[in-house]
């Protein structure tokens, strides 16, 4: 049975909750550990959601679908390619991406993102899928020209609201062959399946976890499709994943325009 769980803050307080139609019952407890569903709820509509949850790392893996290694003219990795990006990235559903003044071309990058549910080191791929909570969408916004112009990705990837991730953690959902698509103003401009993934969800829990510890609430970002490209101030771009619905954001010049 698939559950959607969402973080949220109503009347200055911050809760998890449970989905319900167009309602949400507050989560008494560890969202990741005991908790239970209460009998206080808010509609949707008069609450402001939030990021899901708040990982303290966010793993991020490159070039793990092929046509996508193909359009940007690079070699298809043997080992997963990781990097990490800071939690000040982080941007909730709806929220604004800032185009910062230091960044010449602004690309967009939907991906299917595993939430962990339980801590996880030296797992095998057989067991891997045991330690995920559930999934959500994120958009890994990227420094395109400062990406090509310093060779690693820290930079590009690390401006703050370059991560909008949400609008919840959908739980007991197989994600091995869903729909993909990225969407500007609009327009469809990525359309793939998480089935191209050149590597699957529980290999790449498997690999991260012989490197560094996951932890309940950390997040593995899993690549992006073909179809990258630029955003402008204006622009409002939507990542829709089959069965965990749509991750909306615009772009602006500067913080609350």
């Amino acid at each position: 049975m698939t559950k959607k769980y969402v973080r949220f803050r109503v009347n200055d307080k911050v809760h998890y909750g449970v989905i319900g139609g167009s309602s949400i019952n507050v989560l008494a407890g560890d969202l990741f550990d005991k908790h239970n569903v209460t009998d206080v709820v808010y509609s949707l509509d008069a609450v402001r959601l939030l990021t899901p949850c708040e990982p303290v790392k966010i793993v991020c893996v490159g070039l793990n679908y092929r046509k996508h290694a193909v359009e940007i003219g690079m070699a298809l990795p043997t080992n997963p390619v990781l990097f990490i990006k800071p939690a000040t990235t982080l941007l909730e559903p709806s929220g604004e991406i800032v185009y910062w003044p230091m960044v010449g071309q602004l690309d967009y990058e939907g991906e299917l993102t595993v939430v962990m549910g339980k801590k996880c080191h030296m797992v095998d791929e057989a067991t891997a899928l045991e330690y995920v909570f559930g999934y959500t969408i994120a958009n890994d916004m990227t420094a395109r020209d400062l990406q090509r112009k310093d060779g690693q990705w820290t930079r590009a990837k690390s401006f703050d609201t370059f991560l909008p991730l949400g609008p919840s953690i959908v739980t007991g959902i197989d994600a091995s062959d869903l729909s993909l698509q990225t969407y500007v103003n609009g327009e469809i401009r990525q359309d793939g399946r998480t089935s191209d993934l050149i590597f699957p969800i529980a290999y790449l829990v498997s690999f991260i976890s012989q490197i560094m510890t996951l932890e309940p609430g950390d997040v593995i970002l899993t690549g992006t499709p073909s179809g990258i490209g630029a955003l402008q101030v204006g622009d409002e771009v939507e990542v829709r994943i089959e069965g965990l619905g749509a991750l909306r954001n615009r772009v602006v010049a500067t913080r609350g325009s």
